[in-house]
C-alpha cells in the first residue's frame, strides 16, 4: 500500500551548527521543502547579520539533490533593534521572532524576562504583518513543570492577545488539553504546531519501568488525557493546527547524563511518527494537510509542488543509532519500543 503526499514543512526545527549541522541536516533537506530553523544558538541569533550567516551555514550544507529551503527566526531580546527587525523581515532575512521566555529550554538565558518589555515591538510586528513564534511556558520557581503551559496561556498569551488582536502568533508545540482548547476557542490568526513525541507518547512512556531519557523534552510528555486532545485536535477540521517537529538533538554525553538535558533528535523518523499516528487514529486522510499545508497557508507560503510516497510496512525503531560527530562527540536518534507502519519511499535521483 502506497500513501503518496504533498512534500511536507517543518515548522520547528532545531539545526544547530558546525559539525553537528552538517551531520543533521539530510535528514530534514531529503524529505522536508522547507523548515523553520530556531534560533537558540549558543550564540542566539538577535540581529539579521547573524540570520544571514547561519543560513550561509546550512544552505553550504544541503546535499546537492535535495530542494530545500531553510527558513530564519530571530531570536526576540528586550533590547530588540527596531529598525533591524523591520528590515530583516521586509528583505526576508527571517519570516517569524522567536520568543523565549528567560530560563524555559535551551538556551533561553537570553530571552525575555517580562514580556510588556517588548510591548513595542510586538506592536511594530502586528503593524508589518510579521509572526509571533512562542515557546509557551513560563519558568518560575513557583510553577509546577506539568502547568507551566497552562500559566503561560493565563499569564503571557492571553494578555498579548487581548492587546495586539491583529498580531499572528504560533504556538509551538502544545502539549496539553488546555492548550488545544484555547487555541480552537481563538480565531484565525493563532496557529500551534504539535510535534509527533508528544502525539505518539505521554510521561508514563518516559518514566515507566526504566527511565528512558531520548524521550526527555520541553514541554515535557503530559499525561494520557493530554496525549488523547492532541489526537482530538489533528481529527477535527480546525486547519490551524500543523507540523512542527522540534527535533532537537543533544550529543550522548549531555543527553544520557545524571543531568540530562531536554531535547528529542526525532528528525530521522519524524514524518514516519507522524503517519503512524495518523493510521492509528484512522484519518490518514487527514495527513496531507496537517503536513503540507496547513503550516503553509498560515505563513503566508506557496504549497510545495513535489511529493513525498510512503508505503506500509511495520518497523520497530528499537535500536540505538549512533551518529558520530567527531572523535568526541556522538548523537543518537530517538528509539523506542512502539511500532510504527509506514517507511518513506527514497526518491531515485
Amino acid at each position: 500500500m502506497l500513501l503518496k503526499i504533498i512534500k511536507p514543512d517543518d515548522f520547528h526545527i532545531h539545526l544547530r551548527e558546525k559539525e553537528i549541522l552538517k551531520k543533521i541536516l539530510p535528514y530534514t533537506s531529503q524529505f522536508f521543502g522547507r523548515a523553520l530553523v530556531m534560533p537558540n544558538l549558543n550564540q542566539p541569533i538577535i540581529n539579521s547579520h547573524f540570520a544571514s550567516v547561519y543560513k550561509k551555514e546550512i544552505c553550504s550544507f544541503i546535499p546537492k539533490l535535495h530542494k530545500f529551503n531553510p527558513l530564519m527566526t530571530l531570536y526576540l531580546t528586550e533590547n530588540c533593534d527596531k529598525k533591524m527587525l523591520v528590515d530583516g523581515f521586509l528583505n526576508k532575512i527571517f519570516i517569524a521572532a522567536k520568543m523565549y521566555i528567560s530560563n524555559t529550554t535551551t538556551n533561553s538565558e537570553k530571552g525575555i524576562k517580562n514580556f510588556e518589555n517588548i510591548f513595542h515591538i510586538l506592536e511594530i510586528m502586528q503593524k508589518i504583518g510579521m509572526i509571533l513564534s512562542v515557546h509557551g511556558e513560563i519558568s518560575d520557581e513557583k510553577t509546577d513543570i506539568f502547568d507551566r503551559e497552562a500559566k503561560f496561556i493565563e499569564k503571557v498569551m492571553i494578555p498579548i492577545r487581548k492587546n495586539f488582536p491583529k498580531l499572528k502568533i504560533v504556538f509551538e508545540h502544545i502539549s496539553t488539553k488546555i492548550a488545544v482548547e484555547y487555541v480552537i476557542s481563538e480565531d484565525s490568526l493563532l496557529g500551534a504546531t504539535i510535534t509527533p513525541h508528544h502525539l505518539m507518547f505521554n510521561y508514563n512512556d518516559m518514566l515507566s519501568n526504566k527511565i528512558k531519557p531520548h524521550l526527555y523534552c520541553f514541554p515535557i510528555l503530559k499525561k494520557k488525557i493530554d496525549q488523547f486532545a492532541l489526537h482530538k485536535a489533528i481529527s477535527g477540521n480546525c486547519n490551524r493546527f500543523f507540523l512542527g517537529t522540534d527535533s532537537a538533538p543533544h550529543v550522548l554525553k549531555n543527553k544520557e547524563s545524571s543531568m540530562g538535558f531536554a531535547g528529542i533528535f526525532n528528525s530521522p523518523i519524524a514524518l514516519e511518527m507522524y503517519a503512524t499516528v495518523f493510521d492509528n487514529l484512522n484519518i490518514l486522510n487527514k495527513l496531507e494537510n496537517f503536513c503540507s499545508i496547513n503550516g503553509a497557508n498560515f505563513y503566508n507560503l506557496p504549497i510545495n509542488k513535489e511529493h513525498i510516497t510512503f508505503f506500509k510496512e511495520t518497523f520497530y525503531p528499537n535500536k540505538k543509532q549512533i551518529i558520530k560527530i567527531n572523535k568526541n562527540n556522538y548523537l543518537s536518534p530517538i528509539f523506542f519500543e512502539k511500532k510504527l507502519n509506514w517507511k518513506i519511499k527514497l526518491k531515485e535521483y
